[in-house]
């Protein structure tokens, strides 16, 4: 079967990759595939790009394994159907996960810097010099709604950093909308894995709800304002620090 790409998206993956130059000439990127909707349509996009791009880059689809006995057999055959190479990097992080589960550690927080870490390690150890995310344009809007209202903080996700270990982290979906790479797995009929493989499931302990919270909120301000993350991305842009109370930043 052959895959259907959206036009949007690849002009969307095309300009975001312009303006913030993530892909380039000799480039070979580590993609982490965890079988959600986010990375699969981000390992099509990128394979699409491929042939289509006007110079060379390879990239390699790697799947953490938490040690909860995951079964990966259909994203495997799928990424061989289509000729992505493919890589499962089983860990122990769920036996280590439960005794900081214990000592009331955050698992979500707990999960998601071992993967990166994990990511890191496999990343170097295949001659890679940049990781790729699949993070979108409503992640960006979530997480700096979070960190504005429980951290007091103005932080969101950067399109492109540098991490401490010197790899180039790139995030080439987002500024597309989670709607859009939802449709991709449905209109190609692709089975993706969604909240049942989360580890946290597996503990007793109440479940996060602040992401799921904020994202009930954007979609009721999005109705009131329909260009509500026009708006935001625009604004991610054109950030006046000197307007805020960091004296540092004064403009005198």
């Amino acid at each position: 079967m052959s895959i259907k790409i959206s036009k949007k998206i690849m002009s969307k993956l095309g300009k975001t990759n312009a303006e913030f130059e993530l892909i380039e000439e000799g480039d070979k990127i580590l993609v982490g595939l965890s079988g959600g909707k986010d990375s699969l349509t981000m390992i099509h996009a990128m394979k699409e790009q491929q042939r289509r791009a006007p110079f060379k880059f390879e990239f390699i689809a790697v799947t953490v394994g938490y040690g909860m006995g995951e079964n990966f057999n259909n994203l495997e055959a799928h990424c061989k159907e289509y000729n992505i190479p493919h890589i499962v990097h089983d860990t122990k992080t769920y036996e280590l996960a439960k005794d900081k589960i214990r000592k009331n550690s955050s698992f979500c927080s707990f999960f998601s810097r071992m993967r990166r870490g994990y990511l890191y390690s496999v990343a170097l150890e295949h001659g890679c010099n940049k990781v790729a995310l699949g993070h979108h344009m409503d992640d960006a809007a979530e997480s700096f709604f979070m960190n504005f209202i429980y951290n007091g903080q103005m932080r969101s996700l950067a399109p492109k950093y540098k991490a401490e270990n010197g790899l180039i982290v790139i995030r080439p979906l987002i500024q597309m909308r989670e709607r859009q790479l939802r449709a991709f797995v449905v209109d190609n009929d692709i089975e993706a894995i969604g909240d049942e493989a989360c580890p946290a499931m597996r503990f007793d302990v109440k479940m996060p709800h602040a992401r799921a919270t904020m994202k009930e909120k954007l979609s009721k301000m999005e109705q009131e304002f329909p260009r509500l993350f026009t708006s935001l991305n625009a604004a991610f842009k054109n950030i006046s620090v000197d307007s805020f109370f960091d004296k540092e930043k004064f403009n005198i």
